[in-house]
């Protein structure tokens, strides 16, 4: 199971789990609470993840279109530019999915441990120690297939003229 490191973000997770326990199995006898709450505390954080890589994901996608110089946030940024400019969103969301795309696809590329110590750390959001468990390696070797993959994937991307 993961962990969920930000003290704030946990515990909206475990609230919200403890309001859909009470709201869709408040009927069902006491005894069956405590798998029910675990089953649901499981699929919140699934979801908590989900959420976290999608927003890394365009994050990252949308820092690549901002200017050099700029230090705010992305999403702020695409935002002031689409109030000025509301015909050139278009364009930017057709560039940004084939960004997307092309990512996604030079990421399966990748060796197949480089690949599962990448998602695992920058998509999945699992620290070196939880990485380095679950693909039954130390943590050096997570370092090295980490860093590999990132050093791949830079050189493939600025291949196709691509600088992230």
């Amino acid at each position: 199971m993961f962990a969920v490191h930000d003290e704030d973000a946990a515990l909206d997770i475990v609230q919200d789990s403890m309001m859909k326990l009470s709201e869709k199995y408040g009927d069902k006898p006491a005894e069956e609470f405590p798998m029910l709450f675990q089953r649901i505390l499981q699929n919140s954080i699934r979801d908590y993840y989900r959420r976290q890589k999608v927003r890394s994901t365009w994050t990252t996608l949308l820092s690549s279109f901002a200017h050099d110089d700029d230090d705010s946030d992305p999403l702020e940024t695409l935002q002031s530019e689409d109030e000025r400019n509301p015909l050139g969103t278009p364009t930017g969301n057709l560039e940004q999915a084939q960004v997307l795309a092309i990512i996604e696809n030079e990421v399966e590329k990748l060796p197949p441990r480089q690949r599962e110590a990448f998602l695992m750390r920058y998509w999945e959001d699992m620290d070196i120690a939880e990485t380095a468990a679950a693909m039954g390696c130390t943590e050096g070797s997570v370092k090295t297939h980490c860093s590999r993959a990132t050093h791949t994937l830079a050189a493939a991307l600025k291949a196709k003229g691509i600088e992230l």
